[in-house]
C-alpha cells in the first residue's frame, strides 16, 4: 500500500493506492483507449468509465468534488504509471543483474 499527496488547485489529497485500486486505474486506462479508438462505443463505455471512477475515487481523502475529480483522476494515472514504470525498471535491474554475473568454472 502506498499512501501519496497530490495537491489539485490548491487542495491537498491523499491517494492511498492499493492492488486493487491500480487494477482500476489501469482498466479505467483501457476503457479511455477504447473510447479514443472507437468514439461512437463512448456511450455504451460512459456509465462503466464513471463507475471505475468513483471507485478509484474511494482511495482519495478528502473526497474530491467534481471540480477537482477530472485533474485528480489525471494525477493517480500519472501515479500509477510512474510507479508501474519504476517498479518494472527495479525488476529488470534485478533480472540483469543476474544475467550480468559470471559463473565460475573448475579448474
Amino acid at each position: 500500500m502506498i499512501t501519496k499527496e497530490i495537491q489539485v488547485n490548491g487542495t491537498v489529497f491523499r491517494l492511498t493506492l492499493t492492488d486493487p485500486i491500480i487494477s482500476q486505474v489501469k482498466n479505467l486506462k483501457s476503457l479511455y483507449n477504447t473510447a479514443y479508438e472507437d468514439p461512437e462505443s463512448f456511450e455504451q463505455l460512459s456509465t462503466e468509465i464513471s463507475s471505475v471512477i468513483q471507485e478509484i475515487s474511494t482511495a482519495i481523502e478528502p473526497k474530491a468534488d467534481d471540480t477537482h475529480l477530472d485533474s485528480l483522476i489525471q494525477e493517480i494515472i500519472k501515479t500509477v504509471d510512474d510507479k508501474t514504470a519504476e517498479i518494472k525498471n527495479i525488476s529488470s535491474e534485478k533480472i540483469g543483474g543476474k544475467t550480468t554475473r559470471k559463473s565460475r568454472h573448475k579448474k
